[in-house]
Order: C-alpha cells, then sequence, then structure tokens
C-alpha cells in the first residue's frame, strides 16, 4: 500500500498517484499540440498508474495501463515517421466503416473484459471496468492514428471514470479525468481547425 499524503487540494493522495496526475496532464497538453514527446509522457504515466491501480483492485485499468505503453510506443513511431513525409502525419477522420468498426471491436471488448473481470478477478466494478477499458482502448488506437474521433472517445470516458474514481476514492484522479474532459474538449476544437479531410 502507497502512504497517503496530508489533504493536496482537498483531496487525500499518494505520492505515485500525485507523480502519475502530473505526468497525465503533460501527455495530453503534449498530445494536442501534436508532439511527439507526448508519447514518452504516455509511457511514464501509464507505468506508474499501473501500480495505483492495481492497489485500487481496478485491474481492467492496471492492464490497460500496459496496453497503453504498446500503443504509446507503436503510436510513438507512427509519429515519428509521419513527421518525415513531406506533409507531416496528418490528422484525419474515420470512414463510415472505420466508425462502424471500432464500436464493434470496443464492443466485443468491452464484453470480453467485463466477463474475465467477473470471472477472474475480485474487482467490484467489473461491468464499468471493462466498458471504461475498452473505450480507452479505442481512444488510444484512434489517437495512435491521428483520427480526430479519439476526442470524442475520450470525452466520453473521462467523464464516465470521474464517477468510478469517486466511487472507487481515487479522489486526485477522478480530478485529473474531469481536467482531462475540458482538456479533450479542448484537444477536439484545436484538432478540428487542422483536420485535413
Amino acid at each position: 500500500m502507497n502512504q497517503t499524503l496530508p489533504l493536496l487540494f482537498g483531496f487525500v493522495t499518494t505520492p505515485l498517484e500525485l507523480i502519475s496526475f502530473v505526468m497525465s496532464v503533460i501527455t495530453v497538453a503534449l498530445n494536442i499540440r501534436q508532439l511527439h514527446w507526448a508519447w514518452l509522457f504516455s509511457i511514464l504515466s501509464s507505468g506508474l498508474y499501473a501500480a495505483v491501480f492495481f492497489d485500487s483492485r481496478l485491474y481492467g485499468d492496471m492492464g490497460l495501463q500496459v496496453v497503453f505503453i504498446l500503443v504509446s510506443v507503436w503510436g510513438w513511431g507512427l509519429w515519428l515517421r509521419g513527421a518525415q513525409l513531406q506533409h507531416g502525419f496528418a490528422i484525419t477522420r474515420l470512414t463510415r466503416q472505420g466508425r462502424v468498426l471500432s464500436l464493434l471491436a470496443c464492443a466485443f471488448g468491452f464484453a470480453l473484459l467485463a466477463w474475465f473481470l467477473k470471472s477472474f478477478t475480485d474487482t467490484d466494478v467489473p461491468y464499468a471496468d471493462g466498458f471504461l477499458t475498452a473505450g480507452s482502448l479505442l481512444g488510444q488506437v484512434l489517437l495512435s492514428r491521428k483520427k480526430i474521433e479519439n476526442w470524442h472517445v475520450w470525452i466520453i470516458v473521462d467523464v464516465l471514470y470521474v464517477g468510478l474514481y469517486v466511487y472507487k476514492n481515487l479522489m486526485l484522479t477522478a480530478l485529473l479525468y474531469a481536467l482531462f474532459v475540458i482538456m479533450a474538449i479542448f484537444g477536439l476544437r484545436v484538432w478540428s481547425k487542422a483536420c485535413q479531410a
């Protein structure tokens, strides 16, 4: 168990949760600006948050952080290769088929994750954890591919995460995800202006 810190902005937190919070804010701020260094901070914050979520028995979210690390390495490579192209790695929109496939993949991921979490772990929130894990995976993959719809996914997921983290008494992380909602709305506006397709 992590030691708790005194009240911070009115919230009890741990040093690990606090460091994860700061790294995550930096990650999203860099993503909005389309700076490839966002992926390094994503890797670091995901590793730290894996430990925070393990301590809170949010195993879907813990496993998600491991996947985030892998997807972040992939996304970093895509963004670096794209920067070498003549016109860079442009922001685009999903096709209709891409949206349908994304929703189907998310629904399948939710069903599989919820079943696994309910059957093989001691989590008390298998459906919420499974749904938000599947949604986060979709958001991360779309972000890696610079699809503008990643911000729509993050807005929905982040709003729901606020409630889950309040329920799990991860108040600083709940505040982080409330901040993520605002940042995702801003990211959507910035990326919409830059979108080429």
